[in-house]
């Protein structure tokens, strides 16, 4: 503690520490061993605005001060002032090396947040978070990790940003998730934003695309007929692109196929309807539940001999068939639209007609016989 003769001695500039003898709201009373007590007016308290002084300092502690004024036998000294000298030397130091350190939000300002960092920091909205901020008063109190962006000492200017951090940590962990992932992985991530193209889901710091073609089974037109952003969904990494930091997921390949237990879905003898997917040379291709297509082989599409399938049958045609047989193990329906017809005229039985030893057999003269007798 520097020692003065009398109270002539003190002038603005000298550094002196004293005992708060005494905590008000607007300012601080402080034993500096003088003729009279020195004042610490609240604005001279902190370089971040306070309320209340009780909320900074309390009776008996020991600060270091800088005399600010000396007028008519009254001490304006300033803990303000020497907190910024030696607060300046740490900043300083932080910005040259690139140092991320935690701070406390103390305002919300337009504009953005101011931050103690033994000086007023500065935190403009758009270094807040990756992500828009809509309001920031959940922030007040809150603590930060940020890093010095800009810096003046000459007009007192620090900017800091919490949002250079977060972009650095999640650099930093999607290059270990890259590094981490192998194809055939099966991982869960949440649906981030979706496309005409897809869906693009966050697996812990990084996107994968699930191509439209991979998000199910069944033909998707849109990806949000399928998902939506924020599901939670598996999915399973086809490939790994660490180069251009792409990844192709899917999320088909972890869902059941659409074969899985067909037996129990559809048997030999039922009638269901269909849609025809594809017509080829031997037959028609339909679809009886998404995934999953039988054959209707020419021969059984109709009870008329026909040279392809098209002269009957359409790409997109509903129609009714006839499980002939399931195989799950192969993954092969065979159906028939034939059996489901009504017989046409060259298909009766003539059966009934034909010779038959319990019924005898006749001839023309047994039919008109007894007509000849008369003109004998």
């Amino acid at each position: 503690m520097t020692e003065f003769a009398n109270f002539e001695e003190i002038k603005p500039g000298d550094i002196v520490t004293g005992t708060v003898v005494k905590v008000e709201d607007k300012q601080v009373l402080v034993d500096i061993s003088y003729k009279t007590e020195g004042i610490v007016p609240l604005i001279e308290l902190s370089n971040v605005q306070v309320e209340n002084a009780h909320e900074l300092v309390n009776e008996g502690d020991s600060l270091t001060l800088k005399v600010k004024k000396v007028a008519d036998e009254e001490v304006i000294l300033s803990k303000k002032a020497m907190d910024a000298e030696k607060a300046w030397d740490d900043i300083q130091e932080k910005f040259d090396n690139n140092v991320v350190f935690e701070t406390t939000v103390k305002e919300i300002v337009k504009g953005g947040l101011v931050a103690d960092v033994g000086l007023r920091g500065f935190i403009p909205a758009s270094m807040v978070e990756t992500h828009f901020v809509d309001d920031f008063s959940d922030y007040k109190g809150k603590t930060l990790s940020v890093k010095v962006i800009e810096l003046d000492r000459e007009k007192n200017r620090i900017i800091l940003s919490h949002r250079a951090v977060v972009e650095e940590e999640n650099e930093h962990k999607k290059g270990e998730v890259l590094q981490s992932l192998e194809p055939g992985q099966v991982i869960e991530g949440t649906v981030q934003r979706l496309t005409n193209f897809g869906a693009f889901v966050d697996i812990g710091g990084v996107d994968g695309l699930v191509h439209i073609s991979q998000l199910a089974h069944e033909h998707v037109d849109k990806a949000s007929d399928v998902v939506k952003e924020g599901d939670k969904v598996k999915v399973e990494v086809l490939s790994v692109d660490l180069d251009n930091e792409r990844i192709s997921l899917s999320r088909k390949a972890v869902l059941p196929g659409p074969w899985e237990n067909i037996g129990d879905k559809i048997k030999k003898g039922d009638v269901v309807e269909g849609t025809v997917k594809r017509l080829a040379d031997f037959g028609a291709f339909v679809e009886v539940f998404p995934g999953v297509e039988g054959l209707v082989h020419i021969s059984e599409i109709a009870n008329r001999h026909i040279a392809k399938p098209s002269e009957v049958l359409s790409t997109g045609q509903k129609v009714d068939v006839k499980v002939l047989d399931v195989n799950e193990a192969e993954g092969r329906i065979s159906l028939s639209i034939k059996e489901l017809e009504e017989p046409t005229a060259t298909d009766h039985d003539y059966s009934d007609y034909e010779d038959d030893s319990d019924q005898g057999s006749f001839s023309l003269g047994d039919f008109i016989g007894d007509k000849l007798d008369k003109y004998k």
